[in-house]
């Protein structure tokens, strides 16, 4: 994941998740230690409206092209 696109993802999680939910650090770690899928697993937890959904899985599907998974 570029640097941008990491801190992108970083800055929209936190805005949402402002609570400290007990996975927030997991979701952190997923980010930082490039892992999609586990960060999907993760969002799979979080009560987001469907805008915000189609928004965080938009993030991951393009962390997700940019290292050429997918």
């Amino acid at each position: 994941m570029t640097d941008q696109a990491a801190v992108s993802l970083l800055r929209w999680l936190r805005r949402q998740l402002r609570q400290p939910v007990p996975f927030r650090e997991h979701l952190e770690a997923a980010v930082a230690n490039d892992d999609p899928a586990e960060a999907r697993r993760l969002i799979a937890l979080v009560p987001f409206t469907d805008a915000q959904r189609r928004h965080v899985d938009g993030l991951i599907d393009r962390w997700e092209g940019s290292r050429g998974g997918g």
